[in-house]
């Protein structure tokens, strides 16, 4: 038996036929930057996100420091970060020149505590970055009234959350912008780098673009000191195509989330996922923890089972953030989380057969 623990060609697979026209389409247009793809898809996007606007940009991280750019924050500043998170996050927050702050998580949702934040917040503090976590949400709701009182900006790392909901409301539309990745493993994968900043906010959108743009908005008058961040051409019309079978396949997640759920639930020592009231979760990743990781890992891969570490290192024990590694014990929820975190196979192509195939293997290490 080989189950992988994710399989990207089948998501080609599917959607073949079109994906080729889709190809073949693009490449007869002789246009391959800052076209009509990309325009639809930014106005089909922000649509499904219930936001104004969406600026396709080059990649996930692009898209959290060109936010932090357009609100002007930078050297001396700080952001209110999760301690447990991957380090795209902290790094978008270090290139601006600003201090990436760790909160813990809540223990059962793995995402930033929002009764920790009030503690972390100094006078230098400008926003929190709130990461909606494998595809489950963060709270929000409390997120936001902490930052209304204390006049902070809220920015979403909705890397994981295509189509994730709280209370109702579709991440990319909870704070006051949001960074989406397409890399292709993800719930919305482009078959490359790519990335999109969602937002309500016109001038937040307007400096995102010019940003984007080498500081541009008229090829050759830059009014900034920009980046090159752009979603292509060739990945925009991927990312459409597939954009209209998201909802399908986290549909299909979601089911395979619930059996996962349902099967597991009576094994001790394993933790599964938590899923609170307010949260539509899009799992695009089903996460639990077991006090023996590598060696329940060990006995999944001797059955054929591919299984990942979200994540191993948190940032503030990893040698890019070697100037925070004194923090290291104080921070115990997040590394407890790191040393038990194991990720199962889960994806929209998971067959039925696999799924049981996965549990029957952990069922069997119980017996």
């Amino acid at each position: 038996m080989n189950i992988p623990f994710l399989d990207l060609k089948a998501t080609y697979q599917e959607l073949q036929s079109e994906l080729d026209a889709t190809c073949r389409c693009v490449l007869d247009s002789g246009f391959y930057i800052l076209g009509k793809e990309v325009q639809s898809f930014e106005s089909e996007f922000a649509n499904y996100c219930q936001a104004k606007h969406c600026i396709g940009v080059g990649n996930g991280l692009d898209a959290l420091c060109l936010i932090l750019r357009a609100l002007e924050i930078g050297a001396g500043d700080e952001v209110i970060v999760p301690a447990n998170t991957y380090i795209a996050t902290w790094l978008a927050v270090s290139y601006t020149g600003a201090i990436p702050v760790p909160v813990e998580p809540n223990e059962k949702t793995y995402n930033i505590d929002p009764k920790l934040i009030e503690a972390a917040i100094t006078p230098r503090t400008k926003a929190i970055m709130a990461v909606h976590l494998y595809g489950q949400t963060a709270d929000m709701e409390q997120i936001n009234l902490i930052a209304k009182k204390y006049g902070l900006k809220v920015i979403e790392d909705a890397a994981q959350a295509h189509g994730a909901k709280y209370q109702g409301q579709r991440a990319g539309n909870l704070g006051d912008a949001a960074g989406f990745s397409f890399y292709p493993g993800k719930n919305l994968g482009a078959f490359g780098d790519g990335g999109a900043v969602t937002t309500n906010d016109d001038k937040i959108a307007d400096k995102v673009r010019v940003l984007a743009n080498y500081g541009s908005r008229v090829k050759y008058h830059n009014e900034v000191k920009g980046v090159n961040s752009r979603l292509d051409e060739l990945q925009a019309a991927f990312l459409r195509v597939k954009l209209a079978k998201l909802d399908e396949w986290n549909q299909r997640r979601r089911l395979i989330a619930n059996v996962y759920l349902q099967e597991l639930a009576s094994l001790s020592g394993l933790i599964l996922p938590n899923i609170p009231d307010y949260s539509d979760p899009v799992w695009h990743l089903f996460v639990i923890r077991h006090p023996e990781r590598e060696k329940f890992q060990e006995s999944l891969k001797a059955a054929g089972i591919g299984t990942l570490i979200h994540y191993p290192i948190p940032p503030h024990l990893s040698e890019a953030y070697g100037e925070m590694n004194d923090l290291a014990g104080k921070l115990p929820i997040t590394e407890t989380i790191a040393k038990e975190v194991v990720s199962l196979p889960m994806g929209p192509h998971l067959s039925e057969s696999d799924c049981q195939f996965v549990i029957k293997s952990i069922q069997n290490l119980y017996a």
